[in-house]
């Protein structure tokens, strides 16, 4: 580069106005992104617990029925035991969604289990492994 374009007054102000125009594309984007997250649900709790789509009859008929009350409080309810005695509805598609969100609940329980599963073997491994080392500290207290 010349000593021209170096102290040219125009050259710094472009590429100034580039880089802002670049991060302010890289920021609404990134809020574009949040904002699509926030609409779903993000925690398993959230989507087990997430009200399924229901027309006005219904709720009507919801409201009728006697509630099913689970021993849990409902802070530790997985799922509703009142998802067992709700009649499928009449549309095709809204049943093949309900279907199919039924079916991730499934597998997202499915996955938990096997986690706690994995988690509780873990533990045994551990508390096997810290007895046995109590085991050998007293031992060495011994001699």
């Amino acid at each position: 580069m010349t000593p021209d374009h170096r102290q040219n007054p125009k050259l710094l102000w472009g590429i100034v106005s580039g880089l802002i125009v670049v991060i302010i594309a890289v920021w609404i984007i990134i809020q574009f992104f949040l904002t699509q997250n926030e609409t779903l649900p993000t925690h398993q709790g959230d989507l087990i617990n997430a009200p399924a789509p229901q027309t006005i009859s219904e709720n009507s008929e919801k409201a009728t029925k006697p509630e099913v009350t689970d021993a849990l409080s409902s802070d530790n309810v997985l799922v509703d035991a009142s998802i067992m005695t709700e009649e499928v509805t009449s549309n095709a598609t809204l049943a093949k969604e309900e279907i199919a969100r039924l079916e991730d609940i499934q597998l997202q329980l499915d996955e938990q289990e096997k986690s706690l599963k994995q988690q509780h073997s873990t533990a045994d491994d551990l508390i096997k492994l810290k007895e046995e080392q109590i085991k050998l500290l007293e031992a060495q207290l011994a001699q």
